[in-house]
């Protein structure tokens, strides 16, 4: 027992007399430690912003979708994958199916008083009031039902009721953008606006939501669904928005499976064959989006670690450069007693310690570019703990690698060869 303290007692004295020697070596070689440094810095900033932009792009894409879609609802439509080809689109649509109003009537009376579904149809249009115009606009077909579909809130006034929408009556909900743009000098509830030469009541403001996926969604009017087809014709289908109707039991993917074997039977599918129809939801979207982002980092993630192997390169040349100069005070170290291990901790020490300040100074440095590339363009980045720990392990990996060899060659210097360096 005493023989192994007494060992590790040596051991960690090693360790700190090698650490105070490669700092003293590094600060007597400020600049030079800096320019070997450089490397490393860029580096692993470089993976710090690349992994914040990922990251960043994958939240802004989930909360688009959240915006799009509601946090339990399900779109069925004559195509309505994510991800799908040129080829495949045409596909879905020799095969599928287009629901229309019979379809959306069909599935109210067999399934709902457990699902909500309204339509969903869109159509850019130029909207007037007393003099003011707001170009390409989103005027959008929906039924009463779709705020509650799709989780969307009223800051003034209400959304027009199904009552409503069975009468005919021309009311409309407005977002935000629109609002600004033709109310800047007060309330627009009660007042009118002109879609297509039609005129329309506003009854409610949609809460700002903002954007998704590049578009203003307060950029928007809801109207009912009979209203959209006489303005705009009953066109070639819907989508359909669904949703577990609240109080039913039902969670997204039951709902979705009573609607499927609803439309299936509408539509005579034969047992065994696939849906005649497309369904997408959330999950799927966010599955999609996080397949496609692990591509773009398995593709652009190593690409960015290459300059941190550039670095290693900078790091090793300098250590053997380093050796070179201390060829004398090596042998003279060994000479007085010092070990292979001694000599090899030294050298390995000071080129893991130049990696790991290197990388202690990109994380700070891509952190800061980070902070200030989001609060100059409004970007969401998020700075992961896995591409940090990624830019630790790379650096101090490219530290121990490209220190090993000038270790040990110092290492297995001749003592009196290395005195007579001198």
């Amino acid at each position: 027992m005493p023989s192994s303290t007494s060992d590790f007692t040596r051991t960690s004295q090693q360790f700190q007399n090698a650490f105070h020697l490669a700092m003293d070596s590094i600060r007597a070689h400020k600049l030079r430690s800096f320019l070997t440094l450089l490397g490393v810095i860029i580096g692993v900033a470089s993976v710090i912003l690349v992994g914040a932009a990922i990251d960043g792009v994958g939240v802004y894409a989930k909360d688009s979708t959240s915006k799009a879609f509601g946090a339990e609802s399900f779109v069925i439509a004559q195509v309505a994958g994510a991800g799908i080809t040129r080829h495949e689109y045409f596909q879905r649509i020799k095969h599928n199916k287009p629901i229309g109003n019979e379809e959306v009537r069909f599935l109210k009376a067999v399934v709902g008083n457990d699902v909500l579904f309204s339509p969903y149809r869109n159509h850019q249009s130029d909207i007037k009031r007393e003099g003011l115009l707001l170009e390409d606009t989103t005027v959008i077909g929906v039924s009463a039902d779709m705020p509650v579909i799709r989780d969307i809130g009223l800051q003034d006034g209400r959304f027009f009721t199904e009552a409503e929408e069975r009468a005919r009556v021309p009311a409309a909900v407005i977002g935000e953008t629109v609002k600004d743009a033709l109310f800047p000098e007060g309330s627009p509830l009660g007042n009118e606006i002109r879609i297509n030469g039609i005129d329309f009541t506003v009854v409610g403001v949609v809460e700002k939501m903002g954007s998704s996926f590049g578009r203003d969604q307060d950029k928007a009017i809801y109207i009912p669904t009979g209203e959209f087809d006489r303005l705009y014709g009953p066109g070639l289908g819907y989508q359909v928005f669904g949703r577990p109707r609240p109080g039913s039991g039902l969670d997204m993917q039951q709902a979705l499976d009573e609607t499927r074997l609803a439309l299936r039977t509408k539509f005579h599918t034969p047992a065994g064959k696939p849906d005649n129809f497309d369904n997408v939801t959330p999950d799927a979207i966010r599955g999609f989006i996080d397949q496609v982002l692990g591509m773009v980092a398995a593709v652009v993630v190593p690409i960015t670690c290459i300059s941190l192997v550039v670095g290693g390169i900078v790091i090793m040349n300098i250590m053997l450069v380093s050796v070179t100069e201390r060829t004398a005070e090596i042998g003279l170290r060994k000479s007085l007693g010092a070990r292979h291990g001694d000599i090899m901790m030294q050298i390995l020490i000071e080129a893991v310690a130049l990696a790991v300040l290197g990388g202690g100074l990109g994380i700070s440095i891509g952190a800061l570019f980070t902070l200030l590339i989001g609060r100059l363009f409004g970007l969401g980045l998020h700075i992961s703990v896995g591409y940090v720990l990624l830019a630790i392990g790379v650096s101090s990996i490219v530290g121990i690698v490209s220190g090993w060899y000038p270790a040990s060659r110092a290492a297995k210097l001749d003592p009196v060869e290395a005195l007579r360096a001198e």
